[in-house]
Protein backbone atom coordinates (compact mmCIF):
# COMPACT_ATOMS: atom_id res chain seq x y z
CA UNK A 1 0.00 0.00 0.00
CA UNK A 2 1.37 3.40 -0.97
CA UNK A 3 1.28 6.19 1.59
CA UNK A 4 -0.07 9.48 0.25
CA UNK A 5 2.07 12.51 1.05
CA UNK A 6 -0.16 15.37 2.22
CA UNK A 7 2.81 17.65 2.96
CA UNK A 8 2.18 19.95 -0.02
CA UNK A 9 -1.57 20.06 0.53
CA UNK A 10 -1.26 20.96 4.22
CA UNK A 11 1.24 23.75 3.67
CA UNK A 12 -0.62 25.02 0.62
CA UNK A 13 -3.81 25.37 2.67
CA UNK A 14 -1.90 27.13 5.47
CA UNK A 15 -0.43 29.64 3.00
CA UNK A 16 -3.86 30.22 1.45
CA UNK A 17 -5.36 30.79 4.90
CA UNK A 18 -2.57 33.26 5.77
CA UNK A 19 -3.26 35.30 2.61
CA UNK A 20 -7.00 35.20 3.30
CA UNK A 21 -6.63 36.45 6.87
CA UNK A 22 -4.13 39.11 5.84
CA UNK A 23 -6.73 40.63 3.52
CA UNK A 24 -9.12 41.14 6.45
CA UNK A 25 -7.25 44.28 7.50
CA UNK A 26 -7.78 47.62 5.76
CA UNK A 27 -5.62 50.71 6.14
CA UNK A 28 -7.74 53.88 6.10
CA UNK A 29 -4.88 56.38 6.54
CA UNK A 30 -1.12 55.90 6.39
CA UNK A 31 1.23 58.84 6.03
CA UNK A 32 4.79 58.58 4.86
CA UNK A 33 7.20 58.83 7.77
CA UNK A 34 7.90 62.50 8.41
CA UNK A 35 10.92 63.61 10.42
CA UNK A 36 10.57 66.83 12.34
CA UNK A 37 12.86 68.90 14.55
CA UNK A 38 9.93 69.78 16.81
CA UNK A 39 9.38 67.69 19.93
CA UNK A 40 6.62 65.14 19.47
CA UNK A 41 4.65 62.77 21.63
CA UNK A 42 3.11 59.51 20.49
CA UNK A 43 -0.62 58.80 20.57
CA UNK A 44 -2.14 55.38 19.88
CA UNK A 45 -5.14 53.29 20.75
CA UNK A 46 -7.61 50.69 19.61
CA UNK A 47 -11.33 50.20 19.90
CA UNK A 48 -13.89 47.55 19.03
CA UNK A 49 -16.53 48.74 16.58
CA UNK A 50 -19.62 47.38 14.88
CA UNK A 51 -19.08 47.19 11.11
CA UNK A 52 -22.39 45.46 10.35
CA UNK A 53 -24.19 45.77 7.03
CA UNK A 54 -27.71 45.32 5.71
CA UNK A 55 -28.89 44.44 2.22
CA UNK A 56 -30.07 47.32 0.06
CA UNK A 57 -33.05 45.20 -0.99
CA UNK A 58 -34.01 43.29 2.20
CA UNK A 59 -35.84 40.39 0.57
CA UNK A 60 -34.88 36.96 1.95
CA UNK A 61 -32.57 34.95 -0.34
CA UNK A 62 -32.51 37.79 -2.91
CA UNK A 63 -30.45 39.73 -0.35
CA UNK A 64 -27.50 37.38 -0.94
CA UNK A 65 -27.09 38.82 -4.44
CA UNK A 66 -27.67 42.55 -3.88
CA UNK A 67 -25.17 45.07 -2.48
CA UNK A 68 -24.97 45.65 1.27
CA UNK A 69 -24.82 49.07 2.93
CA UNK A 70 -22.75 49.69 6.06
CA UNK A 71 -24.78 50.52 9.16
CA UNK A 72 -21.87 52.35 10.84
CA UNK A 73 -19.48 54.43 8.76
CA UNK A 74 -15.91 54.09 10.06
CA UNK A 75 -14.07 57.38 9.50
CA UNK A 76 -10.36 57.77 10.18
CA UNK A 77 -10.78 61.38 11.35
CA UNK A 78 -13.05 60.32 14.21
CA UNK A 79 -10.23 58.25 15.71
CA UNK A 80 -7.36 60.61 14.90
CA UNK A 81 -9.26 63.46 16.62
CA UNK A 82 -8.72 61.54 19.87
CA UNK A 83 -5.03 62.40 19.49
CA UNK A 84 -5.62 66.14 19.12
CA UNK A 85 -5.78 68.80 16.42
CA UNK A 86 -5.28 67.32 12.94
CA UNK A 87 -2.83 70.11 12.02
CA UNK A 88 -0.42 68.84 14.69
CA UNK A 89 -0.48 65.16 13.70
CA UNK A 90 2.27 63.50 11.67
CA UNK A 91 2.97 59.86 10.80
CA UNK A 92 -0.72 59.00 11.07
CA UNK A 93 -2.01 55.46 10.63
CA UNK A 94 -5.53 54.05 11.04
CA UNK A 95 -6.31 50.36 10.40
CA UNK A 96 -9.54 48.37 10.53
CA UNK A 97 -9.21 44.65 11.26
CA UNK A 98 -12.26 42.64 10.15
CA UNK A 99 -10.99 39.16 11.04
CA UNK A 100 -13.91 38.74 13.47
CA UNK A 101 -16.31 39.04 10.54
CA UNK A 102 -15.35 35.62 9.23
CA UNK A 103 -17.03 33.50 11.93
CA UNK A 104 -19.73 36.15 12.39
CA UNK A 105 -20.66 35.68 8.72
CA UNK A 106 -22.99 32.96 9.93
CA UNK A 107 -25.45 35.75 10.81
CA UNK A 108 -25.85 36.47 7.09
CA UNK A 109 -26.88 32.86 6.51
CA UNK A 110 -29.30 32.82 9.45
CA UNK A 111 -30.98 36.06 8.29
CA UNK A 112 -31.16 34.75 4.69
CA UNK A 113 -28.74 37.40 3.44
CA UNK A 114 -30.47 40.46 4.87
CA UNK A 115 -28.08 41.42 7.70
CA UNK A 116 -24.47 40.60 8.58
CA UNK A 117 -22.92 41.30 11.95
CA UNK A 118 -19.25 42.24 11.81
CA UNK A 119 -17.27 42.88 15.01
CA UNK A 120 -14.24 44.84 13.84
CA UNK A 121 -11.31 46.47 15.60
CA UNK A 122 -9.94 49.92 14.75
CA UNK A 123 -6.39 50.81 15.76
CA UNK A 124 -4.77 54.20 15.30
CA UNK A 125 -1.47 55.89 15.97
CA UNK A 126 0.07 59.26 15.29
CA UNK A 127 2.87 61.52 16.43
CA UNK A 128 1.66 64.81 17.92
CA UNK A 129 3.73 67.98 17.55
CA UNK A 130 3.87 70.36 20.46
CA UNK A 131 1.77 73.53 20.30
CA UNK A 132 4.66 75.95 19.83
CA UNK A 133 6.27 73.97 16.97
CA UNK A 134 6.10 75.51 13.50
CA UNK A 135 5.01 73.47 10.51
CA UNK A 136 7.62 72.21 8.05
CA UNK A 137 7.48 73.64 4.56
Amino acid sequence: MQKINNFGLKYGLMILLAFFLASCSTTLVQDKVARTDAPVSHCSGSESVDDSSVAVLPVPLVAFFVPHADLNDIQADAYLNKCGDSNKLVNREVKVNRTGCIPAGLTRIVTLGIWQWCPASVSWQADVREANAQTDK
